[in-house]
C-alpha cells in the first residue's frame, strides 16, 4: 500500500500550500530536489563540463529509467527539454506530402494543433478531426471509419489539458496497427499518474514532460520512438549529438532515438528526471494511479454536491484532473482567490482547446489536479476555500 505519510514527509512544499496544480507542475520530492541542487553545486565548484563528466553514469541513467517506466528499450528514448519540443521533434520528422491526412481528436492540445496548421500551410496536409462519443472521449468507431489511403498519422492527446478525460489510447493503437498508420501520442499529463506501457498502447511515438505527474524538474522531458520507426523519420534539425560529421560533405545520423537530442542540455535536470522516474517506480505506478484516481473521484463527487458548483469532466475513464466552475465567479477569479489562500489551482482556457471548450459553451474552467501526496484533509480544506464567499 502506498505510504502517504512518508510521501508527504518527503515533499518539502506540502507544509506551505495546498498544491492542486500537479497537472501544471508538481511538487518535487526531496531526492529530486537534492539531485538537481547537488549537481548545480558541483558545477559551481568544479565547472559544468567537469561536473557532467563526473556524473556521467547518473546522466545516462535517464534512458534506462524512462525505458523501464514505459516498457521501452533505452535506445528508443531521447531526453528533450520539454514535452512540446519532444512532440515537435517527432511530428516534424515525418516526411509529409501535399494531400497527406492527419487524424486527431476534438480535445487536442493547442501547441499540437498549431503544428498541424503550420504543416498544412507549409506542405498542404489535411486535418481530420474526430468527434467525441457520447461519453466525451474520442469516438474510436468514427476514427476507424475516417482512415483512408492518404492518412499518414493519428495524433491524439492521452489526457487533455482541459479536464479529467483519459482517451482510450490502446484502442486507438489497435486501429493504427490495423491500418498501418503512424501513431503519435501526447502523454504529457498521463505519464506519472497512469501506468503506461507503449507496447500495450501500440504507439510509434510518445512525448512526455518531467515537471507534471513525474514530479521532476522543469525544463525536462522525453521522446519515445519505436525502434522500427526510427528509420522512417528525418529529424527537423540536427547537431553533433544527433549526427556524426564524417567528412566535408557527409554526415551520419545516430541509429537510436538520441538523433532527436541536442548536445547542450540541462544536465542537472536530466539527472533529476532520472531520479524522479526511479522515485515514481519505487512508490509504484499502479499504486500511484489508484491513489490519484481515488482522490480525484472524491473531490469530483464533493464538488458536485455543492450548490452553485458544476463539474465538467468527460470520459469513461477519468484521472487526477478535476474541472469545475463556481456560479457568479469567473474561473480566473476563483484561481486568484484560492491562490491568496495558499491554495494552488489553475484555469484552463478556450485558447488552449479551441475545438473543445467553446463547443461545450465554456470560455474557461477551474482546473484542480491532485497527486498521491495530497491527502483527504487537504480536500476538505480545499472545499471550504472554494465555498468561501468572494471578496
Amino acid at each position: 500500500m502506498l505510504d502517504v505519510a512518508r510521501a508527504r514527509a518527503d515533499t518539502p512544499g506540502v507544509g506551505n500550500v495546498i498544491h492542486f496544480n500537479n497537472a501544471g507542475s508538481a511538487l518535487p520530492p526531496r531526492p529530486v530536489l537534492d539531485a538537481v541542487t547537488g549537481h548545480l553545486q558541483r558545477e559551481a565548484a568544479i565547472g559544468g563540463y567537469e561536473a557532467a563528466a563526473e556524473a556521467a553514469d547518473r546522466v545516462a541513467d535517464v534512458y534506462d529509467a524512462v525505458a523501464a517506466l514505459i516498457g521501452a528499450r533505452r535506445d528508443e528514448i531521447a531526453f528533450v527539454e520539454n514535452a512540446t519540443r519532444a512532440w515537435d521533434m517527432a511530428f516534424y520528422a515525418i516526411p509529409f506530402r501535399s494531400g497527406d491526412r492527419v487524424v486527431t481528436a476534438r480535445a487536442e492540445y493547442a501547441s499540437n494543433y498549431l503544428a498541424f496548421l503550420h504543416m498544412k500551410r507549409r506542405v498542404g496536409i489535411e486535418i481530420d478531426v474526430i468527434d467525441d462519443d457520447a461519453a466525451g472521449q474520442i469516438d474510436v468507431a468514427a476514427l476507424d471509419r475516417a482512415i483512408g489511403p492518404r492518412t499518414r498519422l493519428i495524433a491524439i492527446t492521452h489526457v487533455p489539458t482541459q479536464g479529467g478525460l483519459v482517451n482510450p489510447a490502446a484502442e486507438v493503437g489497435r486501429i493504427a496497427a490495423r491500418h498501418g498508420v503512424l501513431y503519435l501520442l501526447d502523454a504529457c499529463q498521463s505519464v506519472g499518474q497512469l501506468a503506461i506501457d507503449v507496447g500495450r498502447i501500440g504507439c510509434h511515438m510518445l512525448s512526455a514532460t518531467g515537471r507534471k505527474y513525474l514530479r521532476g524538474p522543469r525544463g525536462t522531458g522525453f521522446l519515445y520512438v519505436r525502434r522500427d520507426t526510427l528509420g522512417a523519420l528525418d529529424p527537423p534539425f540536427i547537431d553533433l549529438e544527433a549526427a556524426s560529421w564524417v567528412d566535408a560533405d557527409t554526415y551520419v545520423l545516430r541509429e537510436d532515438a538520441r538523433r532527436f537530442e541536442n548536445w547542450e542540455r540541462f544536465v542537472a535536470g536530466q539527472i533529476g528526471l532520472g531520479v524522479a522516474v526511479r522515485y515514481a517506480m519505487a512508490v509504484g505506478i499502479e499504486a500511484i494511479e489508484a491513489r490519484v484516481k481515488a482522490l480525484a473521484a472524491r473531490l469530483r463527487d464533493e464538488l458536485a454536491r455543492r450548490p452553485g458548483i458544476t463539474v465538467h469532466d468527460l470520459g469513461v475513464e477519468k484521472c487526477g484532473i478535476v474541472t469545475f466552475r463556481k456560479a457568479g465567479e469567473p474561473p480566473l477569479e476563483t484561481r486568484r482567490r484560492l491562490w491568496a489562500m495558499n491554495v494552488n489551482v489553475t484555469h484552463t482556457q478556450a485558447r488552449s482547446s479551441r475545438l473543445d471548450l467553446p463547443a461545450r459553451g465554456f470560455d474557461a474552467l477551474v482546473r484542480a489536479s491532485v497527486h498521491y501526496y495530497n491527502d483527504e484533509t487537504e480536500i476538505e480544506r480545499f472545499l471550504r476555500a472554494v465555498d468561501a464567499t468572494p471578496g
